[in-house]
């Protein structure tokens, strides 16, 4: 008769690399979970809590393709409480950033026309010296090379404001003619680099072109994860929102708009999975899931209507994602039956098995559920054979007193909480492995609290009376 588990410790198993076949005793929910990457389907997994139903969702975003597309939000300058989005692939941001590349042709100061360099700060007014433009006075004869407040009334900019002139763009527009007697303007750009650009009209609105462009705020990047996991505490979490600004946006004090936007849980999980475990608690916000997975996106607005971001709203946000929903079977009741209806018309509905049959092949899935979980807590040593064993017949004892089943269990968070505490009991006695008697002291000690009150006072009455001093049957701490 072959050696039931034949391994030593729990190290001397393999474990698969495919992120399926890490799912223990979910057989039919992993065969249809599977179809769902390729055909784009949603899912909605029901059962009890720790059957997988998460490990399914990570396993199908495991194996989706990386996202293509970087999602941007633009400034609109002619409504900024109206942002653009902007979609691009990664070819399309390669060729945006040789776009960005220097327009113009750049001159010293010696190339320009003598006032040009005076009004760029590189020429003395008095000397006709050349000097960094950093330098406010000549090195030669003391002279101040800028003018006094000439900046502020070009352009009409309150000194208050302390704006720099040396750290600011300087233009100086002028005029020359061609060879062919046609007179074309010539603007002279001093960059914030000390670099003189000369620029022909064309050049201008090109530059323009480009500056519009690049006030964007990338809210979806395209290096991104394909798993987004949302617990729905929030509107803003989920739907995305608008920043306040307490000066409104104002363009010399406040934040632009495109700024303050913030993505939801449904953009970032574009072209990826949206996976929301107790999907009940949503309450009402399960209808904007349902419009989301209808029109595959969805607007930015400001949630709080007393915030300066309620007048902002972006359209078009996309949120094309796979939805991965997952509830108790008690809680079946409180999902909003149009969102069931989506997902059984461009998905599917799953029951998890709550338990499996007692085999020898699943008694080897158990063992290797083990050494997962060792693996994956990384602070416990792996377990011996016995120990291994002692946690399969307290599977069948889990099955037996919850399911009423003849089988092993498959609700894996209570033995993934028997394995830890076993692993921490090793660890403080600096045991090399997990041994058959640090698990029977965990599965002891690991018993629901409802048990240990039953043992210890009878019944419920008892224990809340104990709570308030009041004699009981079998006296405790609480009562002496």
């Amino acid at each position: 008769m072959p050696k039931r588990l034949d391994f030593e410790t729990t190290a001397d198993i393999e474990l698969p690399k495919d992120p399926f076949q890490k799912i223990i005793g979910q057989e039919e929910a992993v065969e249809i979970a599977k179809m769902v990457p390729h055909q784009r389907r949603h899912l909605f997994l029901v059962g009890p809590p720790g059957t997988g139903k998460s490990m399914i969702a990570q396993a199908i975003a495991s194996v989706l393709p990386k996202p293509t597309y970087e999602v941007s939000v633009l400034d609109n300058p002619e409504n900024p409480d109206k942002p653009i989005i902007e979609m691009r692939d990664e070819n399309q941001i390669k060729r945006d950033k040789r776009k960005d590349r220097k327009v113009g042709v750049e001159v010293t100061p010696l190339e320009v026309p003598t006032f040009v360099s005076e009004k760029l700060g590189f020429r003395c007014r008095r000397c006709a010296a050349l000097s960094p433009f950093t330098e406010s006075v000549c090195p030669q004869c003391g002279a101040n090379k800028i003018q006094k407040n000439n900046l502020f009334d070009k352009y009409g900019v309150a000194p208050q404001l302390g704006l720099d002139p040396m750290l600011e763009k300087v233009r100086v527009a002028t005029t020359r003619r061609t060879m062919s007697g046609k007179e074309e303007v010539i603007i002279y750009e001093r960059t914030l680099d000390g670099k003189i650009l000369m620029l022909k009209q064309d050049e201008i609105k090109k530059i323009e072109e480009m500056n519009k462009k690049s006030k964007r705020k990338i809210i979806v990047p395209l290096k991104r994860t394909n798993f987004v996991q949302a617990s729905g505490g929030t509107e803003t979490e989920l739907l995305g929102d608008i920043r306040h600004d307490p000066y409104g946006g104002h363009a010399h004090l406040g934040t632009s708009s495109y700024q303050r936007v913030v993505p939801g849980a449904v953009h970032e999980a574009h072209e990826g999975v949206l996976f929301i475990d107790e999907l009940s608690t949503l309450g009402e916000i399960q209808r904007h899931i349902l419009t989301a997975m209808q029109e595959k996106q969805f607007p930015i607005v400001g949630r709080n209507p007393m915030s300066s971001g309620a007048a902002v709203r972006v359209e078009g946000v996309p949120c094309d994602f796979i939805f991965v929903g997952a509830c108790n079977i008690n809680d079946i009741r409180k999902i909003v039956p149009a969102l069931r209806s989506r997902i059984r018309g461009d998905g599917y509905e799953v029951l998890m098995h709550s338990h499996m049959d007692d085999t020898p092949r699943n008694e080897e899935k158990l063992a290797q559920f083990v050494a997962q979980e060792i693996i994956k807590d990384g602070k416990i040593p792996h377990a011996k054979r016995p120990a291994v064993l002692r946690i399969v017949e307290e599977a069948r004892t889990i099955a037996r007193r919850v399911d009423n089943a003849k089988g092993l269990t498959l609700r894996l968070r209570n033995l993934a909480g028997i394995i830890k505490m076993a692993g921490d009991m090793a660890v403080t006695a600096k045991k090399e492995n997990i041994e058959k008697k640090d698990v029977i002291k965990a599965i002891t000690d690991a018993r629901p609290i409802e048990e240990k009150i039953r043992e210890k006072y009878g019944n419920w009455w008892s224990a809340e009376a104990a709570d308030y001093g009041v004699t009981t049957d079998k006296a405790g701490p609480e009562t002496a």
